[in-house]
Formats: structure tokens, C-alpha cells, sequence
């Protein structure tokens, strides 16, 4: 209680030792001074990275070679392609494209291919009519003068080297759909008209956000009754809410297709359609350009770590080899995951991956993509088994993919050259790997942000098997802190993988069965209700505060969501129950769910008006006290969050060391009466900060801490300067501010 504990958090990790400007221009200064800063700084063949982890020296030689490899790679793009720009746009190429003239061009490459044919609607399914011609290169293209009209059902008749006919799924189809005849999909030539393709209205895309908050969805569950929900639906019913809650950005998920619904979109079939189970095409732009009027940026979890094993309408064995697209052999399949793993060394798979990317951000308007499967893609051995000490011979190696590291390089130095203030880009990998998020040019991988993964984990392990006695404060801060330095991380309490069936939201491992009856706002609450409430709210503000540089929840979990994940299956009758959000839960006046949803907009209210949660950001853990259970640090520009996780203990003038001189206002209670709590804290007193030194910090204030309740106090100082500005409208490219206060009027 007395000070910061010697080599705690407070001391030890290094992103805390920020102390604002002055201290980074400290260590900026300090540089020159650094022999071993100042010589890896100075490099430029990969090992920059170098300079900020002296971890790395011994891998100087890994790093090298990865980065030489993107850089032939990247050249030979350059001399045979005519760069990044023009290469990731095979779309325009390959799939099937309306001529001028009416005809319609279809190109694939199917290098082991004996014959191909084209097939459909369009020539009453004749199987040996339009013969494709196949060129040095395995790509196989034809002319169909006649043409084929909008929404025609089209298949591609492969002959494989062992003269077995395939019928196969254009690789770029855009558009899919299950023939209800034989369950699989076909392909759908999708070429509206132009008084049937959709009319974008709002910004083409939505500039990367300060502060990036981040709202996971999943447009298929996102109705309130037990369906498969629309896009159109969640555009009018779902955004307005997301909007109005204080995320800056969604990131949907299971917008590719797949054929298997309860796959969650993991197991992609047809990587450029859009899921057709939630609308058409024109549907989806609808509900991007929606959330671009609202000032939202619209992420897409995109899946290119691996592919689902479907032949009849997937990818695999698409030319009659088990190599065309995906390793050969047992390489080429994922054990865990029954599904096949791509061969990133291929000319061809390089160009449909980047491809890809350009199309979902063209076509539809993304703005930038969370990666699925990380972790599967850096390794040969995809992380199965792997328990990732941390040691950096686990990170580099042979048992490294470098073709996958090079793609992934490829597309981040794509994607942040043509959309530079626009494309965010994301990476979820459980193994820790160093230089992730690093820039390419420094020899990282060039990513954005990484998904804090062990948070949740370390909650629900606490949550089972601890009681609140037993809640270790110093194991949350270093939960919250233990992450690499200069890689900016995405902190959250769930995402969809806490809440899949067999596991519970943190509102059930807080509230449990209780959930169902306890939450009336007419009955005086239980102890495990008032319990779960409080610690909701509290844990949910300790993740966004200190957990990194952005924030993430599930949809549903800002209210308290109580109910698992499940999809339609044989094993619970093909029932939706539990595949929807009940939304009708968070708009209940008469529910306790309603004060869960008013905590998360008081949260983004608060980083709104006083930013925290952004890249360098200051922040400083001043007490973990296990004693007590208390939890003190600083972040942003002169704000103080305090939590007292004692279940039962109160504190009066309870002595904290702070950095800011000035007059210390609560701007956020969970303790307030809006949110379900008892009110115990007076907002309107000051709390002047003394000249006596404490905790390591030059100031100390006094202050009351309410057992089980969190507070966040801002500094005013008449004569500091002043805080940073609250956020804006939301900025927008190609597009105007005004658009955006347009669509939230």
C-alpha cells in the first residue's frame, strides 16, 4: 500500500515506461548513446527490429533471410507483374467478366487439368459445349459469345490427369448459392443491371481510428429471433446500436462462403462470394455503406490460413491434385482443423490471396481485415502441441513457414501502400511471435495490431477455479501488461470464441444459472447478482484501460449476453435457440442487463472525451496490492483508474501515489446509481494532490474506494497543459464529415 512493489509491473514492464513525450524524447536522445540501438537502427536488410528486442541478435540471420525472400519475391512481382498494385488484381482477370459486347470472358487456372468446360443455365447444362483453352502457364480461358444472364447457376467440368470429370466451383466466383437438390453449391454469375446494383451513398471508406474499439459480429446470428438474420436487418436494426454504444469500428465475421453454417465462416469454400445465407451482394454493400454513414469502420475477418476440405464445392483437389492450390500430401492438411493448408510459395496462390484482399476492400468497401489464424500460418507445425514458452528459438527456425511470413508481408506492404490512412490490419496468434507487429521495412511482418489472446483465458481460469479472496492482483496487471514492446495489441475480456457451447459468457461465470431469474430491476438483487454486476463491470474496464492499444467485445457481451454459442446441428435438433442475440435483454427497462449496456457507453464515452486506449499512450501501474486488492495505474493524459477488487473492505483516504499536480475529479464510477450501484462516491468533490511523494510518484492524492467498484479521475490543472481533444466526427475518405452527422441525425 505504501509503494510501488520493487520489480512489479510498475517497474519492470516495459509499456509502462512511457512517461508521455518527454520521456520518448528522452529515449530518443538517448539513442546515440545506445552502441547496440544505434547500430541495428541503422539497418536496412531486415534486422531494424533489432534495435527495440536485443532478444533478436541471435536470429539476425532468420531475419535476414525472411526479408531478402519478400524482397525477391517482391521484385519478381515487380519485373514480371508490374507490381503489387496491378498483381493484386487478378479478380479482374480470372472468374468470369462481362465484355462490352455483351460476351463473357472466364478464366481458371488449373495447371494439372486434362480438359475444362463450362457448364450451366446459360446452355441447358451441357457438359461439352464450351471447351476452355488452356495456355503455357495452366490457365485455362474462353469466350462465351452468346453470353450468360445475371444469375444463371454455373458449374466448371474439370477432366483430371486420371480422366475423372470434376465438377468444380469457379475459384473467383463471386457469388454462391446450395442447390436445395443436392445441398452443395453452385456457382451464381452475379451481373445486375444497373438499376439493380446498389448505389453507394456514404464514403467510400472510413479512415483508421484514433482509438480503434472494435465490435466482433456475426451477421447470421445478429437477429433477435431464432434465425438466420439479413444483412439489410442488421444494417437498420444492429449498426444504430453499435453506433450508439461508442464503437469506432466492426469487424464481421463469416462473410466468405461456406457450406457449413456451423463452421462460424472458419471454413471457407468460396474465398471472393459473400455469404448468401444473409442476402445478396447488393445486400452487403448496403450494410457497409450504412455503417460508413454512421462512421464506422468495417472490418472483415478474413480466413487465408487454411481452407475447408470440400472438392464438390470447395477448392480441394480442384485440378484432380491434392497440390494445386495446398501443399501436397500430409502437409497439406490441417489434423486438427479437417480442413487444407495452403502452399504459399505458389505464384498463382500468392496472386488469389492478394487478389483477395483487393477485392473485399474494391468491391465491397472494407476498410481493413482481421487475420484468422496466425499462429496455423507461421508454423509447418500450426501451433498444434505447441505450448509457446516464449523462447525465441520457438520463433524461428525450420519449423517456420517463411513462404507464409513472406505473403503476409506482401499483403500488409500492399495493403498499407494503396490505403495508407484507411487499411487496418490484424493478427490473431496465440504464439507470442516477435516482429508481428513491426513494420516491414524494419523486418517485421507489418501488421497493425495483435489480439491480447491470454486475457480472457487468465479470466475464466480466475472465474472457475478461484475464489475473490484469491483474485492476484499483481497476475492481472502482468495479464494485462505482459506484451511486446513497440507492437501495438488488442486487449478483450470475449470475443466469439469465449461463448462457443461448452463454454459460458463471463456474465454466466459470473452470475450463473441466477442470470435467468435474478436480473429483474423490481427485486432487490442477490448476492451473486449484485457480485456479478459489479465485477462485469470492473473487469470489463481493468481489460479496456490496461489491457493495450485498442478494445474488443463480442456482440451482446456489452449487456451482459447470457447464453452460449450453438449453431444449427444434428446433435441439438438443427436449432437456432442458441445461434441469435437477444437483444430484446439489453432494451428491457425492466432488466438489470440495461445497467451492463449504459456501463460500456459510459466507458466509450469516457474515451471519447479523455482518450486513453490509442498508440503510445502514457501508461504506469503505481499499486497492485494483494492485500488490499487494489489496482492503481495511469494512462492517457491525466487520468487515474482505481479498482478495489476486495470483496467486502471499503478504504477511506485510502494513499495514492499520482504523477499530475491538480485537482482530481471522478469522471467515471461503476459505484454510480446509472449503472446499479450503491452511489457511494461523491462525484463533486476535488481531491487536490499534495507535493508528498508516493509509490514512486511526486504527488499523492486521498481517496475513498468502495469494495468491489472502480473509478477513473482526471486531473485538471489550470495552468498544464490541456488534455487532449475529445474525438471528432468521424473522418472519412473520399467522403465528407457532414455525411457522417447526416446519417446519425
Amino acid at each position: 500500500r505504501g509503494s510501488a512493489k520493487k520489480g512489479g509491473v510498475g517497474e519492470s514492464m516495459s509499456a509502462q515506461k512511457m512517461e508521455g513525450k518527454a520521456r520518448e524524447t528522452e529515449v530518443a536522445e538517448k539513442v546515440e548513446e545506445d552502441p547496440h540501438k544505434a547500430f541495428w537502427s541503422k539497418q536496412t536488410d531486415g534486422t531494424k527490429v533489432i534495435a527495440d528486442d536485443p532478444h533478436l541478435e541471435g536470429f539476425a540471420d532468420s531475419l535476414r533471410y525472411r526479408y531478402n525472400q519478400f524482397v525477391n519475391v517482391k521484385r519478381a512481382i515487380e519485373e514480371n507483374e508490374g507490381g503489387l498494385e496491378v498483381f493484386s488484381r487478378g479478380f479482374e482477370k480470372f472468374g468470369l467478366h462481362r465484355q462490352s459486347d455483351g460476351s463473357v470472358t472466364y478464366r481458371e487456372w488449373a495447371p494439372a487439368a486434362r480438359e475444362v468446360y463450362l457448364t450451366g443455365d446459360f446452355n441447358n447444362w451441357d457438359r461439352r459445349s464450351h471447351a476452355l483453352t488452356k495456355d503455357d502457364f495452366g490457365v485455362w480461358s474462353i469466350r462465351v459469345q452468346e453470353g450468360i444472364p445475371h444469375s444463371s447457376r454455373i458449374k466448371t467440368v474439370v477432366v483430371a490427369p486420371d480422366g475423372m470429370n470434376l465438377d468444380r466451383i469457379p475459384a473467383y466466383a463471386s457469388f454462391c448459392m446450395q442447390n436445395t437438390a443436392t445441398t452443395l453449391y453452385d456457382a451464381v454469375f452475379w451481373d445486375p443491371t444497373d438499376e439493380w446494383k446498389y448505389k453507394w451513398e456514404g464514403p467510400t471508406h472510413v479512415k483508421k481510428p484514433q482509438s480503434l474499439r472494435v465490435y466482433e459480429c456475426h451477421i447470421g446470428m445478429g437477429s433477435n429471433d431464432p434465425k438466420i438474420g439479413s444483412y439489410r436487418e442488421f444494417a437498420e436494426n444492429i449498426l444504430p446500436h453499435i453506433a450508439e454504444t461508442g464503437y469506432t469500428s466492426i469487424q464481421i465475421m463469416a462473410i466468405m462462403e461456406h457450406s457449413y453454417y456451423a463452421s462460424f465462416g472458419y471454413h471457407v469454400t468460396n474465398f471472393f462470394a459473400a455469404s448468401s445465407r444473409c442476402g445478396t451482394p447488393e445486400d452487403l454493400k448496403y450494410l457497409i455503406d450504412t455503417a460508413h454513414k454512421l462512421g464506422l469502420h468495417v472490418l472483415m475477418d478474413i480466413v487465408h490460413s487454411h481452407s475447408s476440405s470440400n472438392a464438390m464445392d470447395g477448392l480441394s483437389m480442384f485440378d484432380g491434385t491434392d497440390h494445386q492450390y495446398f501443399h501436397g500430401g500430409a502437409a497439406g492438411y490441417h489434423s486438427m482443423w479437417d480442413s487444407r493448408v495452403f502452399d504459399y510459395g505458389k505464384w498463382e496462390v500468392l496472386r488469389f490471396f492478394l487478389s483477395n484482399l483487393r477485392w473485399w476492400m474494391d468491391e465491397y468497401r472494407f476498410d481493413g481485415f482481421r487475420f484468422d489464424g496466425v499462429t496455423s500460418m507461421l508454423y509447418k507445425h500450426h501451433g498444434i502441441n505447441m505450448a509457446f514458452s516464449g523462447g525465441y528459438n520457438e520463433y524461428f527456425g525450420y519449423q517456420v513457414d517463411v513462404d507464409a511470413c513472406v505473403y503476409m508481408m506482401l499483403a500488409n506492404e500492399m495493403l498499407h501502400t494503396i490505403y495508407p490512412d484507411i487499411v487496418v490490419t490484424i493478427a490473431e496468434d496465440v504464439s507470442g511471435m516477435p516482429t508481428l507487429c513491426r513494420p516491414v521495412e524494419e523486418g517485421g511482418i507489418g501488421f497493425d495490431y495483435r489480439l491480447a489472446m491470454s486475457i480472457p483465458d487468465k479470466f475464466i481460469e480466475i472465474l472457475e477455479k478461484r475464489s475473490d479472496w484469491d483474485w492476484d492482483m499483481g497476475e492481472l496487471c502482468h495479464t494485462m501488461t505482459n506484451r511486446r514492446w513497440n507492437e501495438k495489441t488488442i486487449a478483450y475480456l470475449e470475443s466469439h470464441d469465449q461463448a462457443m457451447v461448452g463454454d459460458k459468457t463471463i456474465a454466466m461465470w459470473l452470475m450463473d444459472a441466477e442470470i435467468y431469474t435474478g436480473m429483474s430491476d423490481k427485486t432487490w438483487p442477490t448476492d451473486r447478482i449484485e457480485r456479478g454486476i459489479a465485477l462485469h463491470k470492473m473487469v470489463r474496464m481493468l481489460t479496456y484501460g490496461l489491457g493495450g492499444e485498442g478494445y474488443l467485445t463480442f456482440m451482446g457481451n456489452e449487456f451482459g449476453h447470457p447464453e452460449w454459442i450453438d449453431f444449427p446441428r444434428a446433435g441439438n435438433g438443427w436449432s437456432y435457440h442458441h445461434a441469435r442475440r437477444r437483444w430484446d435483454l439489453a432494451y428491457n427497462e425492466e432488466l438489470r442487463f440495461k445497467y451492463l449496456l449504459k456501463w460500456e457507453k459510459n466507458m466509450h464515452e469516457l474515451a471519447k472525451k479523455h482518450p486513453f486506449c490509442y498508440d503510445r499512450s502514457h501508461q504506469y501501474v503505481t499499486i497492485q496490492d494483494n492485500g488490499d486488492k487494489v489496482i492503481v495505474f495511469e494512462k492517457g493524459d491525466r487520468l487515474l483508474f482505481v479498482f478495489n477488487f476486495h470483496p467486502t473492505k471499503s478504504f477511506s483516504d485510502y494513499k495514492i501515489g499520482v504523477l499530475w499536480t491538480g485537482n482530481y475529479k471522478c469522471v467515471l464510477d461503476s459505484d454510480g446509481w446509472d449503472t446499479n450501484g450503491q452511489g457511494r462516491v461523491h462525484w463533486d468533490v476535488d481531491h487536490i494532490s499534495s507535493p508528498e511523494p508516493w509509490n514512486n510518484r511526486p504527488n499523492s492524492i486521498q481517496l475513498f474506494l468502495p469494495a468491489r467498484t472502480c473509478q477513473v479521475y482526471y486531473c485538471e490543472d489550470p495552468d498544464a497543459p490541456k488534455p487532449a481533444a475529445a474525438e471528432s466526427e468521424p473522418a472519412v475518405a473520399n467522403g465528407s464529415t457532414a455525411q457522417a452527422k447526416s446519417a446519425k441525425k
